[in-house]
């Protein structure tokens, strides 16, 4: 709430136009400080993955280039979708009939762009945007359904979103997968891709140095090319999003920080 009350009285002062410039130097100056300065190196590794997304198409800005270079070398990597991504549709009649499909279509030509099959993708297809709002029973239900998952492929690592992602939905994914993971006692490694952390998390505000300083760095300069067209995969979404917001996962690192 803090946050987007600071974004709003941003607009209020800058143009959007300026305020996406303001976003974009944010973003492109914090990476850059963690890709050559406070992070440490994350070496590629032979361990098995499940990739925890709250809409169809965070998982390839954040972990694209990771899953394809597991995925060359024939290591098994899972991705689970939480929501249905019907909240893309806006204003459109009868969106859930029109974009769910569309975003469940974009996910899986994504993922095989960047080896994943269609048989290793989960649609848990909850309400777009209402994770956060979820009653106790409604809870429960995804806590079961993302420990089951997880105890019937055993990963090695788990993917989430970053714990202050300043996205409703981004957040409450880091707090159920942690939660089922504590539930039931599950030995995995832990790691957050940040999506909209560095864009919206205005520093020494939300985004503390601790955080900064927990920083891993991953090359993914072999499969660059690959998460590129992954993330032209999805057509319903890049005219949506802020100027500059998708040039920030076209590095050829990403970052991850541990659980």
């Amino acid at each position: 709430m803090k946050v987007k009350n600071q974004l709003q009285r941003l607009q209020k002062i800058f143009p959007n136009s300026w305020l996406n410039q303001l976003q974009y130097f944010q973003s492109s100056l914090l990476s850059s400080w963690i890709v050559f300065g406070s992070s440490q190196p994350l070496q590629f590794n032979q361990k098995s993955a499940m990739v925890f997304s709250p809409h169809q198409d965070d998982e390839t800005f954040g972990c694209g280039g990771m899953i394809a270079r597991k995925r060359e070398q024939g290591i098994p990597v899972i991705v689970v979708f939480l929501t249905d991504g019907r909240g893309s549709g806006g204003l459109v009649p009868d969106a859930e009939n029109t974009i769910v499909p569309i975003r469940q279509q974009e996910a899986i030509a994504a993922l095989k762009i960047l080896g994943v099959e269609a048989s290793d993708i989960h649609f848990l297809a909850k309400a777009d945007g209402s994770l956060s709002d979820l009653n106790n029973q409604e809870k429960q239900q995804i806590i079961s359904q993302v420990a089951g998952l997880i105890q019937y492929y055993q990963p090695d690592q788990v993917y989430v979103p970053h714990r202050k992602d300043c996205h409703r939905d981004h957040e409450a994914t880091y707090q159920l997968i942690k939660t089922a993971i504590a539930e039931n006692a599950i030995k995995v490694e832990l790691l957050q891709y940040p999506i909209w952390l560095f864009w919206r998390a205005p520093l020494f505000i939300l985004l503390k140095l601790q955080d900064i300083a927990g920083a891993y760095c991953f090359d993914i300069t072999s499969v660059q090319e690959n998460k590129k067209q992954a993330i032209a995969c999805y057509t319903s979404q890049i005219n949506s999003l802020p100027r500059g917001f998708i040039q920030q996962f076209l590095s050829c690192y990403e970052i991850f920080f541990s659980g």
